[in-house]
């Protein structure tokens, strides 16, 4: 698995005019090619009026499907430069869609693809990007008088805290990455002086 990957941080639009053609570039992260292709629908219906609404995704944490499409344009001028402008970004789960309005003045070949790849990256540039990390999910098992520290130097230290249950005992679950878990384990049984269990699970990806 790879251990760390770019996506957008949150779904949004950019629009830039180039010889009075406009170029609407919405974006959005997506899990799925349902959602993708969900969301290219959605951006489809919402502009029903453009003569072209091209699109590029990347799925998967090491990129591994990716699709582009020109809908009309010259073969190669409008989704391929938007694919390639993302993954020159290293952006992953990501879905892009240019929704143009043709504006009377032919860009040509080589304006097409700058247009196209171009908006992509100012989109990229205006939403900003997130950096997702893999993390191994942990989870701490400690008695009540404990918890509260134990809990808080987590925090304070930066640890992903996904979640806190309390019953008999406190149980806490975290995502580590895979490099901490010999110092984390040596750390959790120094400040709790060994009464601590900690139980190792899946693996799952976290904000950075």
């Amino acid at each position: 698995m790879q251990e760390q990957y770019r996506t957008l941080a949150r779904e949004g639009v950019h629009e830039i005019e180039i010889n009075k053609s406009r170029f609407l570039c919405a974006l959005a992260p997506v899990a799925t090619e349902a959602e993708a292709q969900d969301f290219i629908a959605r951006v489809r219906k919402e502009h029903p009026g453009a003569r072209h609404h091209c699109f590029a995704y990347v799925l998967g944490a090491d990129g591994g499907i990716q699709k582009a499409s020109d809908d009309g344009e010259p073969g190669g001028t409008a989704g391929v430069p938007m694919l390639q402008m993302l993954v020159r970004r290293e952006m992953r789960y990501v879905v892009a869609v240019v929704t143009r309005w043709f504006g009377g003045v032919k860009l040509g070949a080589g304006g097409l693809i700058r247009a196209y790849g171009g908006v992509v990256g100012e989109a990229l540039d205006a939403l900003g990007t997130v950096t997702r990390q893999r993390f191994r999910l942990a989870t701490i098992t400690v008695d009540h008088q404990r918890a509260g520290r134990v809990e808080n130097d987590l925090r304070t230290t930066g640890r992903a805290v996904r979640e806190v249950s309390y019953g008999a005992e406190v149980r806490i679950e975290i995502g580590l990455p895979e490099a901490d878990l010999e110092s984390f384990t040596a750390w959790l049984a120094d400040t709790t002086a060994g009464a601590a269990r900690l139980e190792l699970g899946g693996e799952a990806y976290g904000d950075l």
